[in-house]
């Protein structure tokens, strides 16, 4: 492997694994992939992808570097931290932080890369697990209308929607209002369900019917009749933990631009009452639990 030829990505964890592994399989650059943990490294070998033993490496070797880092601490550590991204890219080279970090992060982030001649963009990702491994993602990207251009078919590999937002912190911003939103549909899914139950309803053909009305939702299709019908909160899925971090940045970007958002403070108090209650690492809609126990 010669320079600048590959693709690089950081954090191959719940969401990076499978992003990478599409990546791999229907890109045409070899990818090359760094992460702490060597197990999710040994099983995207079999595809090809190739693990690198340091940040250094990855930015001495690849044109573009993805991150799916669980936080924006770390996505500052990877790019400000020694041997980190900023010390070691050099001019055209590109950025792109699939993670969700706060907005200012991003545009804090553009001004340091560019001021490198790097390019960088904020491209979280929304939807699951399961559609991280089919390639279906919907991607939020906030940067210059260029470098989305430049960098929409690598997104491709792994999203069946990709959406320019606007100017860099432009998808992150989209991206922890639609967490907000999602946690809040939730909430008063199982709000719904604990009622149905206590009420002596059937949950399964409850579910069904809201499902054919205006009840009907992403999160009820998904996170309600998989996880809060079967009462499944598997851990390694997007936990209470990581889920709270998120309606943090919510909260804070609310705080921002002077918005009161009773919702999503019901929301924190109950996920800190998942955490208390040692549900932290488990599916954030275990929410169920702590408002139907």
């Amino acid at each position: 492997m010669g320079m600048f030829d590959c693709i690089g990505f950081i954090g191959v964890g719940v969401m990076g694994e499978p992003m990478c592994r599409n990546l791999a399989l229907k890109g045409g650059d070899k990818v090359l992939a760094y992460d702490i943990d060597s197990a999710p490294l040994e099983r995207l070998a079999a595809d090809g992808v190739v693990a690198a033993d340091s940040l250094a490496e990855l930015c001495a070797k690849t044109h573009t570097i993805l991150m799916s880092l669980p936080d924006g601490e770390l996505v500052r550590l990877a790019c400000y931290g020694e041997h980190g991204l900023l010390e070691k890219l050099t001019s055209g080279q590109s950025v792109i932080d699939c993670g969700t970090s706060p907005p200012q992060l991003a545009r804090e982030l553009h001004q340091a890369f560019a001021a490198k001649n790097i390019a960088f963009a904020d491209a979280p990702v929304a939807r699951t697990r399961q559609a991280a491994i089919d390639g279906t993602l919907s991607i939020m990207v906030g940067g210059d209308k260029s470098v989305f251009d430049r960098i929409q078919p690598i997104l491709a590999c792994m999203a069946s929607d990709i959406t320019h937002c606007g100017e860099p912190g432009a998808g992150q911003t989209v991206k922890i209002l639609n967490n907000m939103m999602l946690f809040q549909n939730c909430a008063a899914i199982a709000e719904a369900l604990a009622i149905a139950r206590r009420a002596g309803l059937d949950e399964e053909l409850f579910l069904q019917t809201v499902g054919k009305s205006s009840g009907d939702s992403f999160a009820l299709r998904n996170h309600a009749t998989k996880a809060m019908l079967p009462r499944d909160y598997p851990e390694g899925a997007f936990s209470v933990r990581y889920a709270l971090k998120d309606l943090v940045y919510a909260l804070d970007l609310a705080a921002a631009e002077k918005v009161e958002i009773k919702g999503a403070e019901l929301v924190r108090e109950r996920f800190e009452k998942a955490i208390e209650e040692g549900l932290g690492e488990r599916y954030h809609p275990v929410v169920r639990e702590v408002i139907d126990s």
